[in-house]
């Protein structure tokens, strides 16, 4: 039996959480140790999950020899900078959404892995929910025929860390932090198709006080085969977590709701403490998730990434495809910005999607 792949977690908020209850589900994976450069999170993290190494500095971190893959789960802006420190130290690199902040850094990153000869995997959990897998399975099997329309939305209140709000650090609103999920839906759909051309429209309609950044977004995306997706995307939707998708094809059409057909419908004055709803309020009516890590999919996601690791094979999401992502947001950016279709390839040297749309 081979070893198991002992992890290391970059960050100890919302998202660690979920890859610490992730990993704790997977076999073959050991969590190891976790970094956080405030004083007393890493400990209290590591004691939380039995974790035996916590570290408030990085290089420390990374010089854990016996670490063979680190997890990146902090803000946008940092992804780039600790992903060639990890590629540097020998570590393999799993790196939340979206990828980075811009193509640059996206090469970047991907360059720095392959010269270390570590993987880079993209962590797009939407792509493992066993509800969506179904999905894909019904169109993979021509159950639906040939798809001609893939809808995929998400939608809350808005996120639960100040750093979202803030551009500089996210490099953009709803249409990058969330629309990152539709975009690779789409392109997992399809077999990782090229995409001809995106048209999108984004506004600032409710938190012009918390930010520059769009909270609404509707993202157009047509396919090499004709297929088009659309994107809904919002930080306004009061009620709780939205999560959907609709596949429309020649001969049928399926829509799963991950919420609403497996939740308990919930309404409290006071709200609850409850792992991806700390994405939005739990105050008044929501949606409260049972066995919630596994109906996203955090857990399958992580035991493929653990089996890639062990068994030397290419993992379902790669860098590249965390890049291939970027660049239709960038061109979303874009098109929001100009009022136009982009076409793909898309080129810039932007620092971030959000320059795309307000020019200054």
């Amino acid at each position: 039996m081979a070893k198991p792949v002992r992890v290391g977690l970059v960050g100890s908020q919302f998202i660690a959480h979920l890859h610490a209850e992730a990993f704790k589900m997977v076999p073959q994976a050991e969590l190891f140790a976790v970094y956080s450069p405030t004083p007393g999170h890493a400990e209290q993290f590591a004691k939380k999950f039995g974790i035996p190494h916590a570290r408030t500095d990085y290089q420390k971190f990374l010089e854990i020899d016996e670490l063979d893959v680190v997890v990146i789960g902090i803000p946008n802006h940092l992804h780039c900078e600790f992903t060639v420190k990890a590629a540097a130290a020998g570590k393999h690199v799993i790196c939340e959404k979206p990828l980075c902040l811009n193509l640059r850094e996206a090469d970047e990153m991907i360059a720095a892995c392959k010269r270390a000869n570590v993987k880079l995997m993209y962590a797009e959990e939407i792509c493992f929910a066993p509800k969506y897998v179904r999905v894909k399975k019904l169109l993979d099997d021509g159950a639906l025929g040939y798809p001609t329309l893939i809808k995929q939305l998400e939608k809350h209140d808005g996120p639960h860390a100040p750093h979202f709000w803030d551009v500089d650090r996210s490099g953009g609103g709803v249409g990058l932090d969330m629309g990152c999920h539709a975009i690779e839906f789409f392109r997992w759909m399809l077999d990782k198709q090229p995409i001809k051309s995106v048209y999108a429209h984004m506004d600032t309609l409710v938190h012009k006080d918390k930010t520059q950044g769009d909270d609404n977004a509707l993202i157009l995306v047509e396919f090499e085969s004709g297929c088009v997706g659309l994107a809904e995307e919002s930080w306004t939707k009061l009620g709780g977590m939205d999560d959907r998708v609709e596949v429309y094809g020649s001969k049928g059409v399926a829509f799963a709701d991950l919420l609403r057909g497996s939740s308990i419908h919930t309404y409290s004055s006071v709200g609850y403490d409850y792992a991806v709803e700390k994405a939005g309020s739990t105050v008044g009516w929501s949606f409260t998730m049972f066995e919630e890590c596994w109906n996203y999919g955090f857990p399958q996601e992580m035991a493929h990434f653990v089996d890639c690791i062990q068994n030397d094979k290419q993992p379902m999401e790669t860098g590249e495809d965390g890049r291939a992502t970027l660049e239709v947001l960038m061109a979303a950016y874009e098109s929001a910005g100009t009022g136009r279709k982009v076409t793909l390839p898309f080129h810039t040297d932007a620092r971030r999607p959000h320059d795309l749309w307000k020019r200054t």
